[in-house]
């Protein structure tokens, strides 16, 4: 991590724990009325009434999901949100509460964390969550963040990855492999100050994608977006492991086959311009480079005129029966398995 050498540096043991939450949350405000007691009491109060609840969690652990050395802490916090409010809405439910756990060991100062908590509020701000309590811990190995999102979810509206049925369209938000070139860019960087600590690259032909890595947006309005159209997706998956691994568990989960066609996936021009500059195919890192936390998700045939001409959805494929198997369809229009080849945990 590189640090200001003249910058005002508390050691944590200044404060303690209690005392330190206390200082890292007085400027989270309450938004929703569901939240009856948040931070200060054994466990927060929510009271939800007539709605159905979500929740969801994720674990960031340093040396695995993030790299001090170019991650900067406040877009830490910002993304640390971002991964678990993606999985609410991924539900199409509607984000209200967030938990946020850390364990930091003591090269940390409370500067850092206070950097760290300005990326998680303002996180919080835009995305109209509030905090209602967490924990924190010693680490001898480094930063381990973990963010619990609770959501609601009006009448029947939530929907799960087992909807697919075979005839729907299979429909991605936004456009993929940018947060996975992204970070091709940053470690190329990295390298070269390894090698000449004084140069001072220059990013600007890449902020689109380096701004996918370190800074993602969970796709909030494609929520609210659907209920104006008045589209409920029959599945739906958030896009974190990449699209090869998604459209698998979705399949899976649905009991459904597929047709993802590669002419369709929809590809940001930096990313093909980075992936021709790094000699990688374009559809393998969007098939597999994951971190872009979009949307993927299933609607019927007769909601195609609703999202036909929105820029925010492509079609991208069309769901089978379970016996035809999930297949990439090329150009040259040749049929390849799908095979889950994105982001896997516990890889050696």
């Amino acid at each position: 991590m590189i640090e200001d050498k003249n910058q005002q540096r508390t050691p944590l043991s200044d404060l303690g724990e209690f005392a330190l939450i206390d200082h890292l949350t007085k400027n989270f405000k309450i938004n929703h009325k569901s939240t009856v007691k948040a931070i200060g009491d054994d466990a927060a109060v929510l009271d939800f009434k007539n709605k159905k609840i979500v929740v969801t969690t994720d674990l960031l652990v340093e040396g695995v999901h993030f790299d001090l050395s170019y991650m900067p802490l406040k877009h830490l916090g910002y993304k640390a949100v971002m991964v678990n409010l993606s999985d609410v809405y991924a539900m199409n439910a509607k984000a209200t509460q967030i938990t946020v756990s850390l364990a930091v060991s003591n090269r940390f100062p409370i500067e850092a964390l206070e950097d760290l908590y300005a990326g998680i509020e303002t996180a919080a701000k835009i995305y109209d969550v509030d905090l209602v309590g967490g924990d924190t811990t010693s680490s001898t190995t480094g930063l381990l963040i973990s963010v619990t999102a609770i959501g609601e979810v009006e009448g029947d509206n939530e929907v799960y990855r087992s909807g697919a049925k075979p005839n729907d369209l299979l429909v991605v938000s936004g456009d993929l492999g940018g947060a996975y070139m992204g970070l091709q860019v940053l470690e190329r960087e990295k390298e070269v100050y390894k090698v000449n600590p004084n140069s001072q690259p220059d990013l600007e032909a890449y902020s689109y994608i380096i701004e996918r890595q370190l800074k993602p947006e969970a796709r909030k309005d494609i929520v609210t977006l659907l209920k104006d159209l008045e589209v409920k997706p029959s599945s739906m998956i958030d896009i974190s492991d990449g699209l090869s691994s998604e459209i698998i568990h979705l399949c899976k989960e649905s009991s459904v086959g597929c047709d993802l066609y590669e002419e369709k996936i929809p590809l940001d021009p930096v990313v093909i311009s980075t992936c021709e500059e790094f000699n990688i195919d374009s559809t393998t890192v969007a098939l597999n480079g994951g971190e872009d936390y979009e949307l993927l998700f299933t609607i019927s045939q007769d909601d195609f005129s609703k999202i036909k001409a929105n820029p925010n959805f492509t079609v991208i494929g069309f769901i089978r029966e379970a016996e035809a198997g999930m297949h990439l369809v090329t150009r040259a229009e040749s049929r390849i398995p799908i095979k889950a080849q994105g982001w896997k945990n516990f890889n050696a």
